[in-house]
């Protein structure tokens, strides 16, 4: 799961013509500061769900909103629907 957010979102900024503003996405990377802004992300969430078959911030009962891209992944982990 984790290589595939982190494949799309390599995908994601090279589309929006962003670039990765860290030496590379670990687990404790600030999502805001990684390079992706709120579009980006809008983009990297719709193109997992096409992706990988689910919105997991569509089917949480509280949102949550990670603020590291290890909580992003831990999302995408814990509502795999697939499991």
């Amino acid at each position: 799961m984790k290589d595939i957010i982190k494949q799309t979102y390599m995908e994601v900024l090279e589309q929006t013509g962003a670039e990765l503003l860290v030496p590379d996405l670990e687990n404790d990377v600030i999502l805001l500061e990684s390079g992706l802004d709120s579009l980006g992300f809008a983009i990297l969430v719709a193109t997992l769900d096409e992706k990988l078959g689910f919105d997991p911030f569509t089917m949480m009962d509280r949102p949550f909103y990670p603020s590291t891209f290890g909580e992003f992944v831990d999302i995408y982990e814990k509502m795999n629907p697939n499991k």
